[in-house]
């Protein structure tokens, strides 16, 4: 009977489910195609299946148990990479430009919703909701782009982890105004300073007595570490909703108290293709209460917000960055890649819709804001080194007479030649071995390099640097390239190389010109402009090993036969 009963009502949801998977992963390789970020995919099918498109699904509460678990899941991941070390280890730069971004861009938000005639609890979720940026979306597109390590990517990452730290404490402070309403203010900052209080006592008991004592047993079989993983993080989610924070809340709590104990690898790997997939749930759920009439209703407002942060948060950064003695370039490069609103910015007005601080449509709002900057800001990352090329003019602004913040970081070093036979663009890993073989065969080279990091690795292997932008017509101009015979290119991006090579052609450059492709895409894009040499380092590696191991396999026979 049991069974009866429990397939008769199981099944619908059941095909349900299994329907939306398979239409999300359909829809997700057409939205890959377009290089867009499969959460669009999520949201678009939500969209689709939910009641204002072809209302295809019944089973609202499953979907919204399973979008609350993803939340739940995301929330104790960022808490578990967030370990005291990484927070100590922000530097101050990213620190203050990390604040000094939250701090403008959210004063700017709340005059311009004011200015939109916005309420003053709505006006303070939606700005503080435009101030984050995609975690997620920026580590995929700059890993994709081998930017990770730049020096923008650095700063980005650094603003990152200060914008997770923010989001917590914005949902820490705006979770407990449910218990403070109609309450005077000192009461309110009295009440939440007691639970800041208890949250720290009992971080500090667990992180000190109980985890340590539990977690080596645990250990002993991986399956019930991850177990005790997603009961730890939903049960101290659920915890902290009964304390009157938040579930987000509560499950970044429990995170935090793993991220320093010698399993936090082990249990991030294994939750987060959990997490991946709980979240597809979540976006589904957010498409299907997205109400279409608010593209109509509020299509001004959400296209104002979406300049705001498409171009304002990169206007704000690029300040910010300027100021503090970066180049224009690390500040554009940087700025752009912080122009959309987060998954926590939807999480964050959403969790004010459960506390009833604002309405569902402040959340549609959000969420078209969202699927805007987020679409737009996949291809300005992807296409940044273009944009800067086509911007650099203008950017002067940005920029000090003398940007002295990553001059004064790459420091002394070996005396750059006065005639250069050849000139190496960028001395990552693979250009900083490319001179150093040069070097050793007698050849003068000047490697060019922007990032501090890898222009200091260089000097200490020897080789003279010359710090500076590439892509820069101005720079390129400084160089000696009267006595150069060769440059050779082994920027990051195509894109960066494509504007070295028009530079070095503006300049009536007449030297040979190499670049490296570090795909078959690459090869192909890049052997389109004229005049180029195309260095595969991966395909010319296999085939000079291959031809080694031939040859001293030809000398074995013959070696064999003569004896």
């Amino acid at each position: 009977m049991f069974f009866e009963i429990g397939g008769a009502t199981a099944v619908k949801p059941f095909a349900e489910v299994a329907l939306l998977l398979a239409l999300a992963a359909l829809l997700g390789l057409g939205v890959t195609r377009l290089r867009q970020p499969v959460l669009i995919a999520y949201l678009l099918l939500g969209l689709v299946v939910g009641p204002s498109g072809l209302a295809l699904t019944e089973a609202h509460a499953q979907i919204d148990l399973l979008a609350q678990v993803g939340v739940a899941v995301l929330l104790f991941l960022v808490g578990l990479k967030l370990d005291v070390k990484a927070v100590r280890e922000i530097g101050p730069v990213a620190l203050a430009a990390g604040s000094a971004q939250m701090v403008l861009t959210v004063g700017a938000g709340l005059l311009l919703l004011a200015l939109l005639g916005f309420g003053w609890l709505e006006a303070i979720y939606l700005a503080v909701a435009l101030a984050f940026s995609s975690t997620i979306i920026i580590i995929k597109l700059l890993s994709d782009k081998r930017e990770l390590d730049s020096l923008h990517g650095r700063v980005t990452v650094g603003i990152l982890i200060v914008q997770d730290i923010a989001v917590v404490v914005a949902m820490m402070a705006m979770g407990s105004l449910r218990v403070g309403e109609g309450a005077p203010t000192w009461a309110v900052a009295a009440d939440l300073g007691l639970k800041l209080l208890a949250l720290v006592g009992f971080t500090w008991v667990t992180m000190r007595w109980v985890l340590p004592t539990l977690l080596p047993r645990l250990a002993e079989s991986l399956e019930l570490l991850l177990i005790f993983a997603l009961g730890w993080g939903t049960g101290l989610a659920a915890l902290g909703e009964w304390a009157g924070f938040s579930r987000e809340v509560g499950a970044f709590l429990a995170g935090f108290t793993l991220a320093s104990t010698p399993w936090r690898d082990a249990i991030a790997s294994r939750l987060t293709s959990v997490r991946d997939f709980l979240l597809l749930f979540f976006f589904i759920d957010l498409g299907g209460k997205f109400d279409l009439a608010l593209v109509n209703t509020m299509a001004w407002e959400a296209a104002v917000l979406s300049c705001f942060v498409l171009l304002g948060k990169p206007l704000v950064v690029m300040a910010i960055m300027g100021y503090m003695g970066f180049s224009k370039r690390t500040g554009a490069l940087a700025g752009v890649s912080l122009a959309q609103i987060s998954e926590f910015s939807i999480l964050f007005v959403a969790m004010g819709v459960g506390v009833g601080h604002v309405g569902a449509e402040t959340l549609g709002l959000t969420t078209l804001v969202g699927l805007i900057t987020i679409a737009v800001s996949s291809y300005m990352i992807l296409y940044s080194h273009v944009l800067y090329g086509k911007l650099a003019r203008f950017l002067w602004v940005f920029e000090r007479q003398v940007p002295f913040r990553e001059a004064e970081e790459v420091g002394p070093g070996p005396a750059a030649p006065s005639a250069p036979e050849v000139v190496v663009l960028g001395a990552g890993r693979y250009g900083e071995a490319f001179a150093e073989a040069l070097q050793q065969r007698g050849i003068e080279v000047l490697a060019v390099e922007f990032d501090p990091e890898n222009a200091r690795i260089a000097q200490r292997a020897g080789i003279p640097v010359q710090f500076g932008d590439a892509e820069a017509v101005d720079f390129l101009a400084e160089l000696p390239l009267s006595s150069v015979r060769w440059v050779v290119s082994t920027l990051p991006s195509p894109e960066a190389t494509e504007t070295a090579v028009g530079g070095l052609r503006a300049l009536g450059f007449t030297g040979g010109i190499a670049v490296v492709a570090r795909s078959d895409e690459e090869e192909a894009r890049l052997a389109a402009i004229p005049g180029v040499e195309v260095i595969h380092p991966l395909q010319q590696a296999a085939t000079f090993a291959a031809l080694d191991l031939a040859a001293r396999i030809v000398s074995a026979k013959a070696h064999t036969g003569n004896g």
